[in-house]
């Protein structure tokens, strides 16, 4: 008998309750949100992510639409969620979060080089920092989808960071992973200027990922 298929609010919901757990964000600062048919459900603005519920998770177009529930008020940063969604057809989640390595690193402006290979988790090379942008704005969208060309993730410029994945866990996963890559960057920096693997190396290193499973 095939299981029942988990009801996607609910995902959602333990999704963004995980992300502070694990210390991937604080208080209802991040937001989380999943593909749908008809658009995205996303983290309402402003419910502290311990008294969230299945029925607050704001269903929603990628055009700023609300579908359900009556007069909720999605996430500020829904732009920056439907930009991604829209020009990016295998994403299928979105964490955003401003973990303290990560948000440090982009309070700098400065990403994540190759100076670790698992890097390549996010997609390539290295892990870029975005442009400035207003939060909540269009204009924030557009820098996201720029920092994240070819890549599953990126640093928000005086912000924080974004992850992207085909499931809300997957994205979390990611986001887990490039907070424990800025704060070994971060350490490294103190020692001296981490070594860089070449191109050549990350090419390698990307092959070698693109074998194994994801969930």
């Amino acid at each position: 008998m095939t299981a029942p298929l988990p009801d996607p609010r609910a995902v959602v919901v333990a999704v963004a309750r995980r992300m502070n757990a694990a210390g991937v964000n604080r208080g209802t600062a991040g937001n989380v949100s999943m593909r749908v048919a008809d658009g995205m459900l996303i983290t309402p603005s402003g419910v502290s992510y311990d008294r969230l519920q299945p029925a607050d998770v704001v269903a929603m177009a990628l055009d700023g639409s609300v579908h359900s529930p009556p007069d909720a008020r999605p996430s500020t940063e829904w732009r920056l969620h439907a930009a991604v969604y829209a020009a990016r057809a295998e994403v299928g989640a979105i964490v955003h979060a401003h973990p303290r390595f990560a948000t440090a690193l982009a309070s700098v402006r400065r990403g994540i080089p190759a100076f670790h290979y698992m890097v390549a988790m996010a997609g390539g090379a290295d892990i870029r920092c975005s442009e400035y942008a207003t939060p909540g704005s269009a204009a924030i969208g557009s820098a996201t989808v720029a920092a994240l060309e070819g890549r599953r993730a990126c640093l928000l410029a005086n912000h924080g960071m974004v992850a992207c994945g085909a499931a809300p866990d997957q994205a979390l996963d990611l986001a887990i992973e490039v907070e424990s890559l800025a704060s070994q960057y971060v350490t490294a920096l103190h020692v001296g200027e981490p070594a860089v693997l070449s191109p050549e190396e990350m090419q390698r290193v990307l092959a070698v990922f693109e074998t194994y499973p994801r969930r």
